[in-house]
């Protein structure tokens, strides 16, 4: 088999590892957890939570600890902004995908206010280990306070008499058998990662782009495969939980992770614009219509080809950026305010007359 061959094969098997470890953390340790009297939900929000975010993590620490941080920033951000135009878009394309009050009202600005903070904190061009510290705790606080209002909930619910959440004890299996499936699956994630970061560094080096490019298109889409196959509200866990995997990644690189100029002036700024341009559209109707999905895959589209413009240096970059910022972006802007305000509207008159139009 060819040098191209073999590194296919161990992207393929990296990828298929981290699943695999993913899935038998989770199993593991969410059936530990439930043996030990910790409820469901907490588990769902913890551990679960963890679980699908564990490739990323696994991915992202693997190269930082190998001197390969482009890898590790690429991965984290590419991945974010593909969560949103990519996966939410091909959904909402198949069928409109009804958001939840809650995104609404406060995973989405958390999800901006976390991305806010990540530009602020690479502006000196590094992401320090007193940085991903911050990062880490604020993770931390915000996990502490989504659990303790989803307990409330639950215990509203169980007090009104509506079904309550809570299914099973967790004990089907002995806990020497849980431990096995977190260890198996801690290992499976790290072999994952070795044989992926090793074979993204080979394509790096064979099509003469940059570790930080092939950080942002091929594996933020292979450790973004979790999300696709979950829930809407994990793809936004996803882009919460930037804060813990660049804090745990920034703690363990032996510098910090270095922010180049081009993630600063475009990658950031572009994943904060992503994340900004949710509220307008959740907005209406608490509905992603399937226009609003193809506008999302439109605009990954207009992504990738910038990133690949970009790599290769091509002549035609300069004209593309043009259209994109003088063109198209603004339209786009003016459609999501004109139809913010008409749903304002109607919401306006709704709550006047008692009947929405």
């Amino acid at each position: 088999m060819s040098e191209s061959g073999m590194n296919i094969l161990f992207f393929i098997l990296g990828l298929v590892t981290l699943i695999g470890g993913a899935e038998l953390l989770v199993r593991g340790a969410s059936r530990l957890s439930l043996s030990f009297g910790i409820s469901p939900l907490v588990v769902g929000l913890t551990v679960v939570a963890f679980g699908t975010s564990a490739p990323e993590m696994a991915v992202s620490v693997q190269s930082a600890m190998t001197d390969r941080a482009d890898i590790a920033l690429g991965n984290v951000i590419g991945s974010n902004i593909m969560n949103v135009l990519l996966i939410l878009g091909a959904s909402a394309m198949i069928v409109p995908l009804v958001v939840a009050n809650q995104l609404i009202r406060q995973e989405v600005p958390v999800m901006v206010g976390f991305s806010l903070l990540l530009l602020a904190l690479s502006y000196d061009g590094k992401l320090s280990p007193l940085d991903g510290l911050l990062l880490i705790v604020l993770f931390l606080i915000y996990t502490v306070v989504v659990v303790r209002q989803s307990r409330r909930q639950l215990g509203a619910e169980a007090g009104s008499g509506a079904p309550s959440s809570v299914v099973g004890n967790g004990r089907g299996d002995h806990w020497t058998i849980q431990l096995l499936l977190v260890g198996s699956g801690l290992g499976l994630l790290v072999l994952g990662a070795h044989w992926l970061v090793g074979a993204a560094v080979a394509f790096a080096n064979h099509l003469g782009i940059s570790e930080l490019v092939i950080g942002l298109t091929v594996v933020a889409v292979g450790t973004s495969l979790p999300e696709v196959a979950t829930s809407l509200m994990a793809a936004f866990r996803g882009e919460r939980d930037i804060a813990g995997v660049l804090g745990v990644t920034s703690l363990v690189a032996p510098t910090g992770i270095p922010v180049h100029l081009s993630i600063l002036s475009f990658d950031l700024p572009v994943m904060i614009a992503v994340a900004v341009a949710c509220l307008p559209i959740f907005f209406t109707g608490n509905l992603i219509a399937r226009w609003e999905g193809g506008l999302f895959l439109s605009l990954y589209a207009a992504y990738l080809a910038y990133v690949v413009l970009a790599a290769q240096k091509h002549d035609a970059l300069t004209a593309y950026g043009s259209v994109l910022a003088g063109f198209v972006l603004p339209i786009i802007a003016v459609t999501l305010i004109l139809v913010s305000w008409r749903e304002w509207h109607v919401l306006a008159s709704t709550r006047r007359t008692g009947v929405r139009k």
